[in-house]
């Protein structure tokens, strides 16, 4: 009889904990989504989409995606500049090689901003992508 209800109990347990697709938080409340160069590419062309680049000046003279935003993740005023930004727009974010731009998407999901795409492969996938 213990071995029943302890059986009972355990997959009661296990179904309750277990999430249906229906419940899974759609992709735009999910704060940082790690996306490939073909995705970055086609949600460039989608409505409020900011591209932000967060390298160095020094980086970026080297080439960057046209008309991305500047803003350096390692300088001083990242947090002041990021909070000058529009919260309601997707932001699509990329440094060399997806690292720092991971870093500038905590910061600004920390700061309230709630749709962040980051280049997991950085410029130097989307170079290699041929744009």
């Amino acid at each position: 009889m213990y071995k029943l209800i302890t059986a009972s109990f355990c997959l009661l347990f296990f179904w309750a904990c277990s999430t249906s697709p229906q419940e899974q938080p759609d992709s735009e409340e999910k704060g940082v989504q790690d996306i490939d160069v073909q995705v970055f590419k086609s949600k460039m062309h989608e409505k409020d989409i900011v591209v932000l680049d967060v390298r160095t000046p020094r980086e970026i003279r080297n080439g960057k995606i046209a008309n991305a935003l500047e803003i350096n993740v390692n300088g001083p005023d990242f947090e002041s500049k990021i909070a000058q930004l529009d919260k309601s727009k997707t932001y699509l974010v990329y440094c060399a090689a997806g690292l720092r731009s991971q870093k500038a998407c905590k910061k600004m999901e920390a700061a309230g901003f709630k749709k962040l795409y980051n280049l997991e492969s950085g410029y130097t996938g989307w170079k290699a992508a041929g744009n």
